[in-house]
């Protein structure tokens, strides 16, 4: 019989690469790891990894092993969603993931919704970029999340995740006037801090206006940024739910690439009522 944790470590070999990685994802050592999945692999029968020196591949059989591992957890999920709708009325922990600006603006009104209608519900929320998310719903640190990705910084699909749409947002150029991208090459830039999504999208799309931006400052928080701009540090590029409240001094000209928020979820967790209550809170459904 295949022991479910190590399907997932062998899961998640295949979504990270190395088993430093799986590793570090897990709080295991590296030779926890490597000890666990040699006993699956045993318990296989067949090898699942190839060795190249301290490197590790999928073998086939390894491919299509995670294949059915990915269908084995979200069965897992579909019967935890089973047993819970079978409970005299929602109650729990719910942990939710999102980013700042929908912390800021999508969020407390579902929160309340959701307060007053499953009052027994333990909500708790936790704020991170979203580069970071598909990581922390597969390892459970959460159970829902709200994510969003640019039109120039596109989502991987991840088998072991679903997502719904929310939202798509224009993406504005903040500056002291009127500008348009081509027009801001030489000017200072504000990005977000490296490795975050929005400092990916804001390089993409300069570099497709053909340009590298000369970045002055780094900060994640959009009315820091604002603020920036106003105080003539520099130029930056802000999504819609970020532009309200902008100071004066401050001209937002609209560009045509996008930003899109979705809900986020672990694939067969689609029904379970906390979950869908989240959904329905955040104007979504989780049936589609």
């Amino acid at each position: 019989m295949l022991d479910v944790r190590r399907l997932r470590l062998l899961r998640d070999l295949a979504q990270h690469g190395t088993i430093a990685a799986v590793a570090a994802a897990h709080t295991y050592t590296p030779s926890a790891v490597s000890q666990q999945l040699a006993v699956l692999e045993r318990e296989a029968g067949v090898p699942l990894l190839e060795r190249t020196g301290r490197r590790v591949a999928l073998t086939p059989a390894g491919r299509t092993l995670v294949q059915h591992a990915e269908e084995v957890l979200a069965a897992l999920e579909r019967a935890a969603a089973a047993l819970a709708a079978g409970r005299d009325g929602l109650c729990g922990p719910l942990r939710i993931g999102a980013f700042p600006t929908a912390m800021r603006t999508l969020l407390p009104p579902a929160l309340v919704a959701l307060g007053e209608a499953h009052p027994r519900l333990e909500l708790s929320v936790h704020e991170f970029d979203p580069a970071v998310v598909p990581h922390l719903l597969r390892d459970g640190t959460l159970d829902v999340a709200l994510v969003h990705d640019y039109d120039l910084v596109p989502i991987e699909p991840d088998p072991a995740l679903r997502t719904v749409a929310l939202l798509d947002e224009t993406i504005y150029v903040a500056a002291a006037e009127a500008r348009d991208l081509p027009g801001c090459r030489d000017e200072p830039w504000i990005l977000a801090s490296p490795g975050t999504l929005c400092h990916t999208m804001t390089v993409r799309a300069c570099e497709a206006a053909g340009f590298i931006p000369r970045v002055r400052h780094h900060a994640d928080d959009f009315v820091t940024v604002l603020t920036f701009v106003a105080a003539g540090q520099g130029v930056a590029l802000v999504p819609e739910l970020a532009a309200t409240g902008v100071p004066a001094g401050v001209v937002l000209t609209p560009l045509e690439t996008r930003r899109r928020t979705r809900l986020a979820f672990r694939a067969g967790a689609a029904q379970h009522p906390a979950v869908a209550a989240f959904a329905e809170a955040m104007g979504a459904r989780t049936d589609h």
